[in-house]
């Protein structure tokens, strides 16, 4: 039974999301995300036949894609056997699950650092941190990046260890000999025919061209007709027909070095797994690849140590698996990242820093709520970071972190990961000023390492104690504060702020996702008469969702029977002044939204 408890603990944390999850409402630009969704899958239909990609523009294309087709996929699939559910709340579910699986990849690495009973009280004090819980279930972006870069870690710390298991030794020289040949001539030619896909297209172009103005080339040569019609139907026709040829050659080539390295290697393949997800993470999001740096760090302080103990006819043996493994691992991640992401098909290297320029500076041009003043997203103060950072995780949380620090200056691999995955990017965007709103939720996959080390210092502190009923004990006062904030709060966790502030409200952010708009539409649904006009302030596409059908949302605002106004930039203030305030969306003194009646 203990050995089992781990899964019984997440077996009823999946049972208990999938009771709750219709409680949450869609988020604000949600739906974009899956119309975003929706033009890269049909990219995989347009750029065999016609050589092009759909556009989604306004800068969702720097996003990968790829967890939002899968989510979208898997969504669809499931409301084919059950609709009951509202598609976005099939959705949420998958959410949430994934943050599961980060929090399971969490408990794994935390594992590697601490012992056993401070790992699970890490890991419990990071599961129920209201503001990773709430986000948890309508985030399409913020959440699911962080939990992919957790499982990327877990993936790759785990495919380290078992390098050691892909040995060369037993290769014969011709066989060693076969399997670098035949790799080094694949990535030469897939990389060069991928790499300059633009290149390649160009120069159709003016072959095509030049073909058509009378010169002689391969192109006149094989298109009698060319002077028929538009050389733009030609230019499309050689393009497509590259890319099948492309595809062919890929597929053949791959298909030999694979059944090469099963024939001489075949404990290579696992690699595989850790592989993909990090390519799945670099297509979600583009800092994805940080995950695959501290894989290499863990790599690297892993080879030392092997080679440091080994003798010294082996220890070249294991520097050459470590470059193997580690080179395999980046070209599959690639491979998969690029399959993922059809926005980089047309110019892979030229679309990754354009996306990568984008998410750095990324251009918001809202107005931030930040201790009771609005500012740019570009000129926020120093201490934007910081302070909310101090306010938005549960009390026990920095104590907790730092005891932990004389720890980590114990623990290499944990200090180092600390130092790559969380000091350095806070410092960068503090200093830098990087465009920051909503929060922080942009930077979730940078804070998981403020809870590894909390939980070196849950171990130091159990350290001075001897009972384990009281370590117990005091674990469980570790995460009461965000259980009973999380049940204060719910469906609106996310907008938790600790005890150092008295009352948000006109402060920060409160519920920028306009996540209450479900409750006011539930509401309405049930007190509205028959065909009532409804006006609804941004995002109103949220409220349409959920309301009843004869109810009619109005676009203008003329005389409608109620209005929804979400409080975000005074909205309820500045918007029909004149009508009475008969329902509020609020938790404690937090106000979300408000119903308006005529």
């Amino acid at each position: 039974m203990k050995k089992h408890y781990i899964t019984f603990i997440f077996l009823f944390l999946a049972i208990l999301g999938a009771s709750i999850t219709r409680h949450y409402s869609e988020s604000w630009d949600e739906l974009q995300f899956y119309r975003y969704a929706g033009h890269a899958l049909e990219s995989y239909s347009t750029w065999p036949k016609q050589g092009e990609i759909i556009v989604t523009g306004n800068t969702y294309d720097n996003y990968g894609p790829a967890f939002v087709i899968f989510t979208s996929l898997t969504a669809n699939l499931l409301h084919s056997f059950n609709p009951n559910w509202l598609i976005s709340d099939y959705r949420h579910f998958i959410y949430y699950l994934v943050f599961l699986a980060g929090v399971w990849a969490f408990h794994d690495i935390a594992k590697r650092w601490m012992n056993q009973l401070a790992a699970i009280t890490a890991t419990m004090l990071f599961l129920t941190q209201p503001l990773f819980w709430g986000h948890a279930f309508f985030s399409p972006k913020d959440i699911p990046f962080m939990s992919l870069f957790l499982l990327s870690l877990s993936f790759g710390f785990r495919m380290v260890d078992s390098s050691q298991l892909i040995s060369f030794d037993s290769l014969t020289q011709s066989a060693r000999r076969t399997l670098l040949s035949l790799s080094a001539l694949w990535l030469v030619s897939v990389f060069s025919l991928y790499l300059f896909t633009d290149a390649f297209r160009l120069l159709i172009e003016n072959l095509v061209r030049s073909a058509a103005s009378g010169e002689t080339n391969i192109i006149s040569l094989i298109a009698s007709d060319i002077h028929k019609v538009e050389p733009e139907v030609y230019i499309q026709r050689y393009f497509v027909f590259f890319l099948w040829a492309r595809s062919i050659f890929f597929l053949l080539s791959s298909s030999i070095l694979l059944f090469s390295a099963r024939r001489h290697l075949p404990s290579v393949f696992r690699i595989l797994p850790s592989a993909i997800i990090l390519g799945i993470t670099a297509s979600t999001r583009i800092l994805g690849p940080l995950a695959g740096l501290i894989v290499v760090y863990y790599a690297f302080r892993v080879s030392i140590l092997r080679t440091n103990t080994a003798y010294s006819t082996t220890k070249h043996a294991t520097r050459n698996t470590f470059i193997f493994v580690l080179t395999s691992y980046a070209i599959l991640a690639i491979i998969t990242m690029y399959i993922t992401w059809p926005y980089l098909w047309p110019n892979p290297s030229a679309r990754l820093l354009e996306s990568f320029q984008v998410m750095s500076q990324y251009p918001w041009k809202g107005q931030v709520l930040f201790n009771g003043q609005y500012y740019s997203s570009t000129n926020l103060p120093l201490s934007y970071i910081p302070v909310l950072l101090a306010i938005q995780f549960t009390e026990p949380v920095w104590p907790l972190f730092v005891v932990g620090l004389f720890a980590l200056c114990k623990n290499n691999m944990a200090l180092a990961s600390t130092l790559l995955w969380f000091v350095l990017p806070l410092f960068s965007l503090i200093i830098t000023r990087a465009p920051l709103y909503d929060n922080t939720r942009q930077i979730f996959f940078i804070l998981p390492p403020v809870f590894f080390v909390a939980g070196l210092g849950v171990e130091s502190v159990f350290g001075w104690l001897n009972q384990s009923k009281v370590k117990a004990g005091i674990a469980l006062l570790l995460i009461l504060p965000g259980v009973v904030a999380g049940i204060r709060l719910h469906p609106y966790e996310y907008v938790y702020y600790n005890n150092l502030v008295a009352n948000p409200d006109g402060k920060f952010e409160l519920d920028y996702w306009a996540a209450s708009y479900r409750e006011a539409a539930n509401w309405l649904n049930d007190n509205a008469p028959l065909g009532a006009t409804i006006v609804v302030g941004d995002p109103q596409h949220i409220a349409e969702l959920y309301l009843r059908n004869d109810l009619q949302v109005s676009s203008g605002n003329e005389s409608p029977d109620y209005a929804i106004f979400s409080i975000r930039y005074n909205q309820h203030e500045n918007n029909f002044a004149e009508y009475k305030t008969v329902y509020k969306i609020e938790r404690g003194e937090m106000l979300f939204a408000v119903i308006k009646k005529k």
